[in-house]
């Protein structure tokens, strides 16, 4: 369950989360449930790209805090490339995540048929002997 608190230990689990979709997603069982993982993903991208803007505006706030040390110091930049960074990634993410609001839109106008019921030649039959 996320914390809302800390932020390492909710993108640990969300990395956990994203690590096990891409499992699960290995092989559809169900295609009725696309629609709403495609949702579900949507929302997280949307979560993501915000979480990278918020992590970049603290470095556009903070990049010359006093408890912050620079190890390299020809890295004393480095606030700003972080910032500059993360932004373009939200952004980046922006974008894709209106494709897969595109492809959710798209993926309502779908009807599957139960397995039971597919079409002759497809899926798996009784009688049928694959080579």
């Amino acid at each position: 369950m996320p914390t809302f608190e800390d932020p390492a230990a909710d993108a640990t689990e969300a990395e956990q989360a994203l690590r096990g979709l891409a499992h699960a997603t290995r092989r559809i069982e169900d295609p009725s449930q696309i629609y709403g993982v495609l949702g579900s993903v949507s929302q997280a991208i949307a979560s993501l790209s915000q979480a990278l803007h918020q992590i970049g505006s603290f470095h556009d706030e903070h990049g010359a805090r006093a408890d912050a040390t620079v190890i390299d110091p020809r890295q004393t930049g480095a606030a700003y490339r972080v910032s500059w960074d993360l932004h373009r990634a939200a952004e980046m993410l922006t974008s894709v995540g209106k494709s897969i609001d595109s492809a959710h839109a798209s993926e309502a106008t779908i009807v599957y048929q139960p397995r039971h019921l597919e079409a002759p030649g497809r899926g798996h039959t009784a009688n049928a002997v694959s080579l």
